[in-house]
């Protein structure tokens, strides 16, 4: 399928400094018109966007939709059922998820389908009054992969995971709360606040973190890798500041090395 054609980019970025010294890469998944449905060129923008936030040093990404909806998911009419959208799909949930970053999800609407995927492959989730999951795949005859399905198991439990996948059913933003699906209800302010309080953290620390849950992710770190982090955490100047910071009674300012 060719690239929609549009007058504004199908993901849109922005930086937000805080008073904490991090920097926060804003990511809006910009095709309200088509509820942010995901086809190949908006899963090849959201991977760019991530990529960049990293390169260009964010310490945390802030990821939600345009308007009403997260994501309604797989466009349908288009390439989902090409040979190539699923895999290119599994290929940046494996980036948000081995993202040597954060990153939130504020799911400030409906999120079907691929859409509850990508709210999944983050690493937290605020969701506003509005938000729903829904993950109908009986419905249009296809399949999950093992990961996605086991995920959906561990976060929000196998009860709840069987009933939305045999039946289809929703899970609420009351239900995303109380399963822990997500850490929070709230809207945007809140999710920023998430963000912010995270930026403020080691980002080495954070990194290792990231490279430790990425065990249950579409592309795991090996154990080499996860202890090269882990030793850079350890030995850094990082660790000497927050030693300084207590003995001088204010907050840390980390930098990252």
């Amino acid at each position: 399928m060719t690239p929609q054609h549009t007058d504004t980019p199908l993901v849109l970025s922005r930086d937000h400094e805080p008073e904490v010294g991090g920097l926060i890469r804003e990511i809006r998944l910009n095709n309200h018109p088509k509820r942010n449905c995901l086809n190949i060129p908006m899963v090849e923008a959201i991977e760019a966007a991530l990529l960049e936030a990293v390169a260009d040093g964010a310490r945390v990404v802030l990821l939600h939709g345009e308007g009403t909806v997260f994501s309604s998911g797989a466009d349908l009419s288009g390439d989902v059922y090409s040979g190539g959208f699923y895999p290119q799909l599994l290929h940046m949930l494996g980036t948000v998820q081995t993202l040597p970053i954060p990153v939130v999800a504020w799911v400030n609407g409906p999120a079907i389908g691929a859409g509850t995927q990508l709210a999944m492959a983050c690493d937290l989730r605020v969701v506003s009054d509005s938000a729903l999951f829904r993950v109908p795949i009986a419905d249009v005859a296809i399949a999950l992969d093992e990961v996605t399905i086991a995920t959906l198991e561990n976060l929000v439990g196998g009860s709840l995971a069987r009933m939305m996948l045999f039946t289809g059913g929703s899970l609420s933003h009351e239900q995303a709360v109380a399963s822990g699906f997500a850490v929070s209800g709230g809207g945007f302010d809140e999710a920023m606040a998430l963000a912010q309080l995270i930026a403020a953290k080691a980002p080495l620390t954070m990194r290792h973190l990231k490279y430790e849950f990425s065990r249950t992710s579409h592309r795991p770190y090996d154990k080499t890798s996860r202890d090269e982090v882990a030793a850079a955490a350890w030995h850094s100047a990082d660790v000497e500041e927050s030693r300084a910071a207590r003995a001088e009674k204010r907050a840390p300012r980390f930098q990252g090395r």
